[in-house]
């Protein structure tokens, strides 16, 4: 049950009870998301349970649930879209209220969870054989960033940069080169996370502190970078992005400083060069659907990205871990 950041506590609560269309979840893994430490998002629906990317096996089936059955192997997300509003049929899934409104109970970081119809009939993905409960945890996070990039439209030969290496960050830049690019850079202030994306194939990794956009003309032939990832919400690296892409180029912001927090933007320099300026919210099912296929495929590196794992008992640990953005990458919970 979360309360803050540093009250994360162990309760029982009664175990739930499914109706007519609903399946109920053995937790079986959960990942702790960097959106689950974000205070100003978390605290004001606290105390609750959280954990949004959880894997587990089916032991309970309600009545007319035809498409699962007891003992499959499935990963779960707790946000649906109706996929009939003006939104859904527009491709803005994300952008659907349905979405913001569903979810499953209680959370992912508990034994059992509780999933509505609405969820199983779209938010529930049976896992491939071979891939584990604890691989299955990045289909939410990949799912994110594979949205997040195709609305991008990432384009052959592109260069691009990501500022900021953690787990979006790491997963942007392993994917990126699957939508065309062919400069990948990376971006961060913590050695621990540079050291990964190092790890992880990026053509140059650089440190957030100095001089990116002049970094980056050094790098790439004298030219800035055709997109701009932004997966902080670090204020400096939203002035960053907008110095470092090139003209025509785009910076998609996959995250955002917290709300209140206002930040000029140059529009004319934007203007003159024809600068894109997007967001991309979530995962709607067709991206989860493409995350299964691509973590499958083997060509992220999931399971070398889990830095850490704990028992239900421990989550509180791994909670300030996260929200240390320390040493730790990814954090799973075991229930």
């Amino acid at each position: 049950m979360y309360y803050n950041n540093n009250d994360v506590r162990l309760e029982d609560i009664p175990k739930p009870n499914i109706s007519d269309g609903e399946i109920l979840i053995k937790t079986i893994d959960s990942g702790i998301c960097g959106t689950d430490v974000l205070e100003w998002y978390r605290l004001k629906t606290a105390p609750r349970v959280l954990g949004h990317e959880a894997t587990g096996e089916i032991v309970e089936v309600g009545k007319g649930v035809k498409d699962y059955k007891v003992g499959d192997r499935v990963f779960v997300t707790h946000h649906v879209p109706c996929n009939t509003c003006r939104y859904c049929l527009s491709g803005h899934h994300t952008a659907c209220e349905t979405l913001h409104k569903t979810n499953y109970d209680p959370g992912g970081f508990s034994e059992y969870i509780r999933v509505p119809k609405i969820n199983v009939d779209r938010g529930t993905f049976l896992l491939p054989e071979d891939m584990s409960y604890e691989d299955g945890t990045f289909i939410e996070p990949v799912g994110c960033v594979v949205r997040g990039e195709r609305l991008a439209q990432v384009q052959p030969g592109s260069s691009v940069l990501i500022i900021g290496s953690g787990i979006s960050g790491l997963i942007h830049l392993q994917l990126v080169r699957s939508f065309g690019a062919t400069r990948v850079f990376a971006a961060d202030i913590n050695e621990y996370r540079m050291e990964f994306a190092k790890k992880f194939g990026a053509d140059a990794v650089l440190n957030a502190k100095e001089n990116i956009p002049e970094l980056v003309k050094k790098i790439n032939g004298n030219r800035l970078a055709d997109l701009v990832i932004v997966c902080t919400g670090a204020v400096p690296a939203v002035q960053q992005a907008v110095e470092s892409v090139e003209r025509g180029g785009t910076v998609l912001f996959f995250a955002v400083p917290q709300p209140g927090i206002d930040v000029p933007i140059p529009l004319a320099d934007l203007w003159r060069n024809e600068i894109k300026l997007m967001t991309s919210y979530g995962a709607a099912p067709g991206d989860l659907a493409m995350a299964i296929e691509i973590i499958h495929s083997g060509k992220i590196k999931v399971h070398e990205m889990i830095t850490h794992r704990f028992g239900l008992n421990d989550t509180g640990v791994g909670f300030k871990l996260v929200a240390s953005a320390k040493e730790s990458l990814k954090v799973i919970i075991e229930p």
